[in-house]
């Protein structure tokens, strides 16, 4: 063995030791809740009537879980790194520098597609309308040329992975030219836009919304709405963007003029206010609907029909099916349309009874990890340690919260203007917190080995 070998294993020694006395310090088990005793929700959905969510709420708050992942061993490196950018982008990356290193954690190397859909895509698609909106202020145009397109999708990429984000986030994120351009919108120029839109009444509007009321009330989405489609009928009739015969090129047209209206609000707000107005609105559409896709379920319908005579193996099936789902982490809202969602599917199947109670389907079951995380239903972030190089994420539910199984042949009504709230334990207990720990360490250890012997 050479000298170069030896420094290799003697680094992957250190990752090793250092990671069990991270797993083993008291500070994180005080972090986890060890040793903690929490009272017992009710699980049986028998009484929750026709509400899907569980008329049950917890006396007290619930404190977050915070899952830790395994640090890369080139974590400090991967955070010094230099980006080499083209010099030919004109976006303003200064002034959305901040949110450039959230999105490297939010959308961190390995982790990046597991938390895709409620976290690193919301706050990258994010970043991107604030660079716009940001650069906007010096050039006028709330778009990029066509030609410059390349240069700073290239050069974006360049600074979230010399940061630890992921070398693969334009297919993660389904990141396209027209995130940078007005695509088929007929208005650009920032001059044009505010002389043909209300600009204070769309400010009054989204400049400080809150997260929950916002999916309810939609004022900002609304306001945003109304504007896209006031500068979309530039040069079109009125007639042709409105009412029950509104052409798909049309309907595009208006998408395409919300991303101007957004990068317009990106202009006139600061940075970390654009962030939480965009990740709001993005967390309502995120909470609406499953994200999961459900595969061919005739094994579930085959051991489970017939009046579930056989529920070992009906259970058996059922389990093996959801372990399936569990492609990413959702939050505990998706959660619940997931699991309405599935429920009626085997209904249709003729499947009737409860297989939920049955076969003790809970929540967490819906989303990644054998141990089950739930992420909170409102805009987070993930975080990264630098003394001891962890990045990790809250979790809203980390306990067994029965799966509901709706009584109607409906999936569950908006949980707007609802009382109730989804009950949730505080934290896991210390049994669980040591397990989950090491077995997210070592799957990132993996991972890191994997680009330790890349790179070297």
């Amino acid at each position: 063995m050479n000298e170069n070998d030896e420094s290799i294993e003697e680094r992957r020694h250190n990752q090793w030791k250092r990671e069990e006395e991270i797993a083993n310090s008291p500070f994180l088990h005080g972090c986890l809740g060890g040793g903690v005793e929490y009272p017992q929700v009710p699980q049986s959905p028998g009484s929750w009537g026709n509400n899907v969510l569980p008329a049950m709420a917890p006396n007290e708050e619930p404190q977050p879980f915070l899952p830790l992942l395994a640090p890369s061993p080139l974590m400090p490196f991967l955070n010094n790194h230099v980006p080499h950018l083209s010099g030919h982008c004109p976006l303003n990356f200064s002034a959305a520098k901040s949110m450039l290193s959230t999105t490297a954690i939010d959308c961190w190397d390995f982790y990046a597609p597991f938390l895709a859909n409620v976290i690193c895509c919301p706050q990258l698609e994010a970043t991107l309308l604030v660079l716009i909106g940001q650069t906007s202020k010096d050039t006028g145009s709330l778009a990029l040329d066509e030609n410059h397109i390349d240069h700073c999708l290239s050069d974006i990429d360049q600074i979230l992975v010399g940061q630890g984000a992921s070398k693969d986030l334009k297919r993660i994120c389904s990141i396209q030219p027209s995130n940078l351009t007005e695509s088929s919108c007929p208005v650009k120029d920032m001059d044009e836009f505010e002389n043909i839109v209300e600009p204070s009444k769309l400010l009054s509007a989204c400049e400080d919304i809150d997260p929950v009321k916002e999916c309810c009330s939609q004022a900002c989405e609304n306001a945003i709405l109304e504007a896209a489609s006031t500068i979309a009928m530039k040069n079109h009739e009125r007639s042709t963007l409105h009412g029950s015969h509104i052409l798909p090129q049309h309907t595009t047209r208006i998408d395409d003029c919300k991303s101007i209206v957004r990068r317009w609000l990106a202009s006139q707000l600061d940075p970390s206010a654009a962030k939480n107005v965009f990740r709001g609105l993005s967390n309502c559409n995120v909470n609406k609907v499953c994200p999961l896709t459900f595969p061919d379920m005739k094994n579930v319908t085959k051991d489970c029909d017939k009046g579930i005579s056989h529920p070992t193996a009906c259970c058996s099936a059922l389990r093996s099916y959801v372990s399936e789902l569990q492609t990413s982490f959702i939050t505990n809202l998706q959660a619940v349309n997931c699991a309405a969602s599935l429920a009626l599917k085997l209904k249709k199947a003729n499947i009737t009874k409860n297989v939920y109670m049955l076969c003790h389907i809970t929540l967490k079951d819906f989303s990644l990890q054998e141990s089950g995380c739930l992420l909170q239903s409102l805009p987070s972030d993930a975080a990264f340690d630098e003394s001891s190089g962890i990045v990790g994420f809250q979790c809203d539910l980390n306990d067994n919260i029965a799966a509901p199984w709706p009584l109607t042949a409906q999936l569950p009504a908006s949980s707007c203007n609802k009382t109730i709230r989804i009950p949730a334990l505080p934290v896991a207990t210390s049994g669980q917190s040591g397990r989950n720990l090491k077995k997210l360490m070592i799957l990132g250890l993996v991972s890191s080995l994997m680009v330790l012997t890349t790179v070297v």
